[in-house]
């Protein structure tokens, strides 16, 4: 039988558990997120269109210091929420990272169309950075 070292697994529990934390403080900040219906009206209503692969852009000026980002993925997309889940949060983060070099004032709503399941993170995130460059937002 292998020696367990208690304090050895308490330190990796703690370290873990420290990762996860940090992993959640690193989300898309609340005042970036469009959320509320009359906002997406907006962008929908006056915004203008961009696609690129199996993402969609609709974008318009908001009169803010900021720029606001909605996320869009119906059941056409997929019938399992866990995978409609999994493409927001992977979408949040792409435009977290990148939120300095996208321009001020602009609220915009990425849409997913049926097809992007099958992309992973990196294949995502240059697909959205063309999509933001096709748009003029990324700087």
């Amino acid at each position: 039988m292998i020696p367990i070292n208690i304090p050895m697994i308490l330190i990796f529990v703690s370290l873990v558990w420290n990762s996860y934390i940090s992993i959640a403080l690193e989300m898309l900040p609340s005042v970036n997120q469009l959320k509320k219906k009359k906002d997406f009206g907006k962008v929908f209503k006056e915004g203008k269109g961009y696609k690129e692969n199996f993402l969609y852009l609709k974008i318009v000026k908001n009169n803010l210091k900021i720029s606001r980002f909605g996320f869009i993925t119906s059941k056409k997309f997929s019938l399992k929420a866990t995978l409609r889940n999994k493409i927001k949060r992977r979408l949040r983060e792409i435009i977290r990272i990148n939120l300095e070099d996208i321009k001020k004032g602009i609220d915009g709503v990425i849409i997913v169309m049926p097809g992007l399941e099958i992309n992973d993170f990196w294949e995502l995130e240059e697909i959205t950075k063309t999509l933001l460059k096709k748009a003029g937002i990324l700087k």
